[in-house]
């Protein structure tokens, strides 16, 4: 039995794959992180290392050959992932369908979408190998609704939620757990991506209420890795209080 378990997070230097991160380290979880900016990922070794073991990834999930290169270059004792958290992913505008920017739309499906596959394709086969492993995939709210303008994000999360399931299934057969966690708005850089810089706009977002943290989605994540191997959480989605819906969030009149 290894001394400690490891798991791969991708979108690793923000948001709920920090937090994640962060939350995995203060349990003993040795941690191989990835991401593109490597300024960060140094500075999160640098911490983070005090408490377990740490790797560094440094590629865009956009690029499959990277990612092969990257994958299969690990050292020991890094070379076995238990976890993968398939955390990058993005939204690039706001517009009606007929307005949308092309390269938006490129940029969702490619991260969202098949940064998640080829990440995954990467890791699998010594999974599948082993007949041991966990997945999370880190969906979102707009994979079960569709609001207005959210058209090509909606449908990249859409399509994160069918792989989820198509990927339970297919790996049932090797008894590895696979699972998504869908979250509601949380308040990190995501819609200051959105908005493409505009922080006016994208604190607009967060105001009149309490929006979920990124340390709330990690400890979820964090419980859903820590259930005895008998236990898979197969799909759940969590939103703020205020929050009853994409386009229904009571805030402060």
């Amino acid at each position: 039995m290894k001394a400690q378990k490891i798991a791969l997070i991708t979108g690793a230097t923000s948001g709920i794959g920090r937090a994640t991160a962060e939350r995995f380290a203060s349990e003993g979880i040795g941690l191989i992180l990835c991401g593109r900016r490597q300024e960060r990922l140094d500075e999160l070794k640098k911490t983070l290392g005090e408490q377990v073991a740490v790797h560094t990834l440094n590629f865009d999930v956009r690029d499959k050959e990277a990612i092969t290169e990257a994958v299969h270059s690990l050292p020991q004792p890094f070379a076995e992932i238990d976890i993968l958290v398939n955390n990058a992913g993005n939204a690039h505008g706001l517009d009606p369908i007929e307005d949308g920017s092309l390269e938006d739309w490129d940029a969702m499906l490619d991260i969202n979408v098949k940064g998640l596959l080829y990440v995954s394709r990467a890791v699998l086969p010594q999974m599948v190998e082993r007949k041991e492993g966990h997945i999370i995939n880190i969906g979102s709210t707009a994979g079960k609704e569709v609001y207005p303008k959210g058209n090509v994000y909606c449908a990249s999360k859409h399509a994160v939620d069918a792989i989820n399931q198509g990927m339970r299934i297919d790996l049932n057969q090797y008894g590895i757990r696979v699972g998504a966690v869908n979250p509601g708005l949380v308040e990190t850089e995501f819609s200051e991506v959105r908005f493409k810089g505009d922080t006016t706009r994208a604190n607009t977002v967060y105001t009149g209420y309490q929006p979920l943290n990124p340390e709330d989605v990690a400890d979820i994540i964090h419980f859903v890795v820590t259930r005895p191997y008998h236990v898979n959480i197969a799909d759940l989605v969590v939103m703020s209080t205020a929050q009853a819906s994409s386009t229904i969030i009571n805030k402060e009149k």
